[in-house]
Order: C-alpha cells, then sequence, then structure tokens
C-alpha cells in the first residue's frame, strides 16, 4: 500500500461512529454486505458507496486512509469488472463492483474506528452462548488473523502493481494477479506452520 489504509491501525476519534456500539456497527458491516445481492440497479450502489465515504470522512478518518484502501483493492475491482462485463453486461458488472468496494468500505470503516482489542473482546462475549458449537477464544484468534492478513495482502497488490509498472507491464492480468497469489499462499502456510508449531491448530481433547 503506497500509503496507510483503513485496515492498518485504529484511527482515535470521538465522532459519533467512534462511539457507536460494535453491535451496531458490525450490524451496518452485514447490512452493506447484503446490498449486492438485492440492490438491482448500479446507480443505488454508487449512492451507498457516496454514503459511505461521507460517514467515514464526517467521522474524521483521514482522506488518504480512505483512498489508499480503495486504490489497494482496485486490481482485483478491475479484473472482477472487466470479467462480469464480459459475461453479464457493463450495468451489472458496475452494481457489482461497487458493491463490493461498499462491503470493503464498510469493513474499513469498523476497524478504522474501533480498536481491535474491544472487537476481539467482543466477538469473545459474543460467541460464549455458542460455546458447545465454537471455541470462542479460537474464534476470536481467526478475527486477529484476518484484521492482519487482509492489509496485509492489500500491501502485497501495491508492491506487485509498483513492480509490474517498472517492468511495462502493468497492463498485465498475469504480471499483477500471479505474484499475489504465490505470495498470499506462501503467508497462509508460513501462519499455518506458526499456529501449528504453538499448538494452536490441534483439536481439544477430552481429560
Amino acid at each position: 500500500m503506497n500509503g496507510p489504509g483503513l485496515f492498518t491501525t485504529h484511527v482515535p476519534g470521538t465522532s459519533w461512529l467512534h462511539r457507536a456500539p460494535l453491535w451496531l456497527k458490525l450490524t451496518g458491516v452485514v447490512l452493506v454486505g447484503t446490498t449486492t445481492f438485492w440492490f438491482t440497479s448500479w446507480w443505488q450502489a454508487a449512492l451507498l458507496l457516496v454514503a459511505l465515504l461521507a460517514v467515514g470522512l464526517g467521522a474524521g478518518l483521514p482522506t488518504r486512509r480512505v483512498v489508499a484502501s480503495l486504490r489497494a483493492l482496485g486490481p482485483v475491482l478491475v479484473l472482477l469488472g472487466a470479467f462480469h462485463w464480459w459475461t453479464q453486461g457493463l450495468p451489472e458488472a458496475t452494481r457489482i463492483v461497487v458493491g463490493i468496494a461498499n462491503a470493503y468500505l464498510a469493513a474499513g470503516l469498523l476497524t478504522a474506528t474501533t480498536p481491535v482489542t474491544d472487537m476481539l473482546d467482543g466477538l469473545v462475549r459474543g460467541a460464549k452462548p455458542l460455546r458447545r458449537w465454537l471455541d470462542p477464544e479460537v474464534v476470536a484468534l481467526t478475527l486477529g488473523i484476518m484484521l492482519r492478513s487482509v492489509p496485509w495482502v492489500a500491501g502485497a497488490f501495491g508492491q506487485v502493481r509498483v513492480s509490474a509498472r517498472a517492468r511495462g507491464l502493468e497492463r498485465s492480468p498475469r504480471a499483477l494477479v500471479l505474484p499475489v497469489v504465490i505470495h498470499t499462499v506462501a503467508y497462509a502456510r508460513r501462519t499455518g506452520e506458526a499456529l501449528a508449531a504453538r499448538g494452536l491448530t490441534d483439536p481439544p481433547t477430552d481429560d
């Protein structure tokens, strides 16, 4: 990433979004994510994108962070947009691409205005009633890994894009996507090996 995005660190503040309870923010993220399925026109998704941008700026989030986050997602959106344009037409491709950007931005607003410890603690508390089927600590660990992985993958896109541009291959999908896939798989394997070395992937045993 050329600059810090919404998923990098918490942005302290006193706005209504910062003070909103975690459950309300999570509900908002889920609702924004579902709009991809029940919005029927691209302009509806575009209006929601404008609203999310206004919410982020109104909460005092730096403009450069919002722009950096969307720029990092850009290569993925371009590839998805091109595929759906080819298979379903431009209006549908625009609706899908903007819908994905909306979900990404909503999640970024959540992470930027909520300390990670608050999110993990809230998730553990919310998962306790499901302790019979889910280990709350494992769920929290999964979320923590996800929050760490998102900016890493976005940063990998930025680095690969710069490298491809230096070689004159910025228009080559293979030069942009393939290295990121390889780096992401290697990152996932290293993470899994680190967890296994600490015994965190072992199934629970009954005493």
